[in-house]
């Protein structure tokens, strides 16, 4: 199921972003196998790992992804959605993700040598762990 699921995302995505969307979905995998890939439509696909169910205190409410992939003009997202006292989890490890562009859960990547792939396993793995506790979701 996860195969097929990435893989028809990977079909809709440009040459040039196919490697970084594999090396990503290969950290997600390795790190959090137990959120299961989906494709989320919005104004473009993205491809969401988990989900979970947010309520805000005005009443909105909806689901959204733990960890997410999007393929974008000149780069590629990877969401980490899951916030600490502290704040979101991709700003407080900013410093180990390599030479990356930062917002809030949004770490985008231009290429794949860009990255520090350890320190994306490592807030992957954090931000799997904090799901499994029911803890850390943000929207």
């Amino acid at each position: 199921m996860s195969a097929k699921v990435f893989d028809d995302y990977l079909a809709t995505a440009t040459e040039a972003h196919r490697p970084l969307l594999q090396a990503l979905h290969e950290v997600i995998s390795g790190e959090a196998p137990e959120l299961a890939p989906k494709i989320w439509q919005y104004a473009k696909p993205m491809l969401g790992y988990g989900s979970y169910h947010y309520r805000y205190a005005s009443g909105r409410e909806g689901d959204w992804f733990v960890i997410g992939l999007a393929a974008n003009k000149g780069y590629v997202s990877l969401y980490v959605c899951m916030a600490n006292h502290a704040g979101y989890l991709a700003e407080q490890h900013r410093h180990r993700l390599g030479k990356v562009s930062i917002g809030k859960s949004c770490i985008r990547i231009k290429k794949l040598a860009d990255l520090d792939l350890d320190g994306a396993r490592g807030i992957v793995r954090e931000a799997a762990e904090m799901f499994a506790r029911g803890e850390g979701f943000s929207m």
